[in-house]
């Protein structure tokens, strides 16, 4: 009896400390660059509601970096961190270096998020944070089809979900998406 109730006053613990693995063993651990070059994970935003979006300086979409912005500075202090991964997978419309995205997204929109290097978000060189995201495995799996595909991520670590190039920062599905994700425990 005395073993039952040890075993079951420490499963609560067990169940936590698994899960916490499982984030980890997730998006948590999969590596990326910076933009400006230098290893990372996302390990730092563990706990965190993160926004991944697949952006271009090219794009009819683009204008998106000033509502993203917009949306960073009005919820970071809540827990909310966007992440922008530049891709030249659709339409060459992230022609760019590293050096020159970078430039780009501060001067034209002072952009504050975290922005990381270029990536592939599709096709057989995808990176394996897409890979994750788009996966078989992931709630919102299938390719990604155009620029400023956004991926509301958990403070768990967990895919919640995706809206498609045309829902604006500011639209009210994806408002509530967030503010539900920065409620959860």
């Amino acid at each position: 009896m005395r073993l039952l109730r040890a075993f079951l006053l420490a499963l609560p613990l067990m169940l936590a400390s698994t899960t916490s693995q499982a984030a980890d063993a997730g998006l948590y651990s999969v590596p990326v660059r910076t933009i400006d070059g230098k290893d990372a994970s996302l390990k730092p935003y563990a706990g965190k509601a993160l926004l991944i979006v697949n952006v271009a300086s090219k794009c009819g979409y683009t204008s998106q970096y000033e509502g993203l912005e917009a949306l960073y500075k009005k919820y970071q202090g809540k827990g909310l961190v966007i992440l922008g991964f530049p891709s030249n997978d659709f339409g060459a419309q992230e022609p760019g270096t590293n050096e020159e995205i970078a430039e780009f997204c501060a001067s034209k929109f002072s952009v504050t998020f975290p922005l990381y290097e270029k990536i592939h978000v599709k096709g057989t060189d995808q990176h394996p944070l897409y890979a994750k995201l788009t996966g078989p495995e992931s709630p919102t799996a299938g390719p990604v089809k155009w620029n400023f595909t956004k991926f509301l991520v958990g403070k768990d670590g967990q895919v919640l979900k995706r809206f498609d190039s045309a829902v604006e920062p500011d639209a009210p599905e994806l408002i509530s998406a967030v503010e539900q994700a920065l409620a959860a425990k």
